[in-house]
């Protein structure tokens, strides 16, 4: 790493590593390289700021050069320093489990706007995500219902042990129980809400995705088989036995998923309408949401 030596500030180092990962092509340069120079040196951005004028030693630039080589061979950010920000909660990651994305954001945000306008958002829930991974979606809706009990299920044992762990951190643990089955296979009713971001890209287009989901995102957190919908299949079903009357079931969809999805949900006996259609910041329809109609 040339460009960065023994005795440079570190924000000339911050300069430096923004100008090499854009040369790169990567997407978010400045923000990378601010990330990885605060992990490196173990300060968050209020510490790059008020250290800025301070000079890396010899150790801070091989530490750094050892992060920066990483990233320039396609890992993720998160990868690499091992936690991910979503809904505003830092949630620890490990190889078993996705990178959560701001696209996810919209399921949590869609279940959020129904259940307030049913007013029970202060009400007793009991919550399913199914495919927890990480925990992502979970702990976010746990972290805005305060009465709420959720449950996060997953294949991997070792995805649930970083779900468990992130549960803990947060400081929901007493909120929180995680069982290892496929979707909601081993669960029993009655939920206020089910959600779900499953796999849901076809086999044949995971070769095509950028290196850094590819290489790096678990395959089995990827693939929806054939046409994508494999899970949905699964777990809708599932959903809609344990959803008691007028819970709600909303997953997260690909491009081009969410009339399938939605009629899978009608097929299993679950209303959907206009309204239950989420699109994510780039206005692609990323959330669809079914409810169990009432008796």
């Amino acid at each position: 790493m040339s460009e960065i030596i023994a005795g440079a500030t570190i924000d000339a180092a911050r300069r430096a590593l923004a100008a090499r990962f854009e040369a790169g092509g990567l997407d978010s340069p400045e923000l990378d390289a601010r990330l990885l120079v605060g992990h490196a040196l173990q300060l968050d951005l209020t510490g790059l700021v008020m250290h800025g004028q301070r000079q890396l030693s010899r150790d801070d630039v091989q530490r750094l050069a050892a992060l920066v080589q990483r990233r320039l061979t396609g890992e993720p950010v998160a990868r690499i320093i091992g936690a991910k920000e979503f809904w505003g909660l830092e949630l620890r990651l490990s190889a078993d489990t996705l990178v959560p994305r701001p696209d996810t954001e919209t399921v949590v945000e869609l279940a959020l706007d129904h259940l307030a306008g049913g007013g029970a958002l202060t009400r007793s829930l009991r919550i399913a995500d199914l495919g927890t991974g990480s925990g992502a979606i979970l702990l976010a809706l746990l972290s805005e219902l305060p009465q709420a009990y959720g449950v996060g299920t997953d294949i991997s044992i070792a995805a649930l042990a970083t779900a468990r762990d992130n549960t803990r951190f947060l400081g929901l643990g007493d909120r929180a129980g995680f069982v290892a089955c496929s979707y909601a296979s081993a669960l029993q009713a009655p939920f206020d809400l089910i959600v779900s971001n499953p796999p849901y890209i076809p086999s044949a287009d995971i070769a095509g995705l950028a290196v850094d989901v590819r290489a790096h995102d678990p395959r089995r957190a990827l693939d929806g088989g054939d046409d994508g919908l494999v899970a949905y299949r699964a777990l809708i079903p599932q959903a809609a036995d344990l959803l008691r009357p007028g819970g709600a079931l909303v997953v997260e969809v690909g491009f081009g998923q969410s009339d399938d999805v939605a009629t899978l949900m009608a097929e299993a006996g679950l209303a959907t309408d206009s309204a239950s259609i989420r699109a994510d910041l780039a206005g692609i329809p990323r959330a669809v949401m079914a409810l169990k109609k009432r008796r």
